[in-house]
């Protein structure tokens, strides 16, 4: 492997605004979704709260990471289609 010198990066005043302007880009959405999903959170633990759905707690992590479990089908067809033996 051959090596080679380091190379040297210089920033400049251009580069540090740019960075600074995306930072306070970021941390104004990410406030704003916290605030939401704050605001979300205590309609929905209000309503656990009150007892009005009544949900186990594999479904409720199936709901909030959108998985929606399909039956499984039993028998030998399902593991060949439509062909019977």
């Amino acid at each position: 492997m051959l090596r080679r010198k380091p190379t040297r990066l210089e920033l400049k005043l251009d580069d540090i605004e740019e960075f600074e302007s995306v930072r306070k880009e970021l941390g104004g959405r990410r406030k704003q979704r916290d605030e939401a999903e704050a605001a979300a959170g205590g309609e929905e633990a209000a309503a656990l709260a009150l007892g009005t759905e009544h949900k186990s707690r594999e479904q409720l992590i199936n709901e909030r990471i959108g998985y929606k479990p399909q039956p499984k089908a039993g028998g030998r067809t399902a593991h060949f289609g439509t062909f019977e033996f």
